[in-house]
């Protein structure tokens, strides 16, 4: 008898420790920091699951700040900006390298339709840096003469450019691999959940805190949406992928109650006229996603769907104005389980 007792406290000793375990596991589980801060001239919102708790705000802030000392064009020290003033010591590091590459990829894949030296023609349009100048033909002529990608190579470390007036400007595609690199930390930190967002872009692996896959809003491309999030177009679950977003929806112009974008083709120099004006791509990578998100705006609604066909490796959520002026969607087909409008 009095083993029969032993054995069932035993039972139920070793029952009470098991359930511990899982509800101190579980806790342990729902463990999610949450840091915030500025780089790259925006925001940033990162949230990963820490079994410690550990903020990591200090170690995520010192990557994005060499990050910038290779790729930002508002770091005057910079490799890139050593670059656009013709320094000829400046050799490129990994990030840049890793950048230049993914850009000539698509540079190639879009027949140059992204492109990132078209920045001296975006600014004299009014829609970069710099003071906007009276634009006609020939101004277009003269500065098309140093724009292309062909025009610049990398030879070892060394980055040699055909055109002394050659600038690079990566804002395009940058931000969406400064949230890769993020991403990569945490996945060095072997930390299984986690949401990173950079200025819109984002990258998200496993669940977040309600266990759930993450849900990442895209905001309704009209006019006066100013604040992010407050105006959604669409939700889209989104597990261990990356998206980019972009819009040319609060610069355009209405004609015959349609609106146009103004987006600059960096083949011919000028504005694209379309009525394509939000774009959302998901891929494996945030710098792919970004990219691409970029020459979709160059190639417009027909272009960007027959691309999207030949090509697997990408799904897109594009939001253009039909002759009315109405929104209307195009989801890619394997986008639409995961769509939530």
């Amino acid at each position: 008898m009095n083993i029969k007792r032993t054995s069932v406290q035993i039972i139920i000793l070793a029952s009470v420790f098991f359930t511990i375990l899982i509800v101190h596991n579980r806790i342990n589980r729902d463990a999610y920091v949450t840091v915030a801060g500025m780089t790259q001239g925006t925001t940033y919102h990162i949230t990963y699951e820490s079994r410690k708790g550990r903020d990591l705000k200090y170690e995520i802030d010192s990557l994005l700040t060499d990050f910038d000392h290779s790729l930002s064009t508002y770091n005057d020290s910079s490799i890139i900006s050593r670059f656009n003033r013709n320094d000829t010591r400046v050799e490129a590091d990994q990030k840049f390298r890793t950048v230049f590459e993914k850009a000539y990829e698509v540079y190639l894949k879009t027949d140059g339709a992204f492109d990132i030296t078209v920045g001296p023609v975006v600014n004299a349009m009014g829609f970069g840096a710099g003071d906007t100048v009276q634009v006609d033909s020939a101004l277009i002529d003269s500065l098309m003469t140093f724009i292309g990608m062909d025009k610049v190579s990398m030879q070892g470390n060394k980055l040699v450019k055909r055109e002394r007036n050659l600038m690079l400007d990566v804002n395009a595609i940058a931000q969406g691999y400064s949230v890769d690199v993020v991403a990569e930390y945490l996945d060095g930190k072997r930390i299984r959940n986690y949401m990173v967002e950079i200025g819109g872009e984002v990258k998200t692996k496993g669940l977040n805190p309600n266990h759930e896959i993450w849900r990442i809003g895209i905001d309704k491309p009209v006019e006066g949406n100013m604040v992010p999030g407050s105006d959604l177009q669409a939700v889209i679950r989104l597990k261990d992928q990356a998206l980019a977003t972009s819009g040319n929806y609060r610069r355009f112009y209405e004609k015959d109650g349609m609106k146009y974008v103004h987006t600059i083709d960096p083949r011919t120099g000028y504005p694209v006229v379309s009525n394509l004006l939000s774009v959302t791509v998901i891929a494996e990578d945030c710098m792919t996603a970004d990219a691409y998100a970029t020459a979709f705006m160059v190639f417009g609604l027909e272009r960007s769907v027959e691309f999207l066909n030949r090509n697997d490796f990408l799904e897109a959520y594009l939001v253009y104005a039909d002759e009315t002026g109405k929104l209307q969607v195009y989801i890619s087909e394997d986008l639409s389980d995961v769509m939530e409008e």
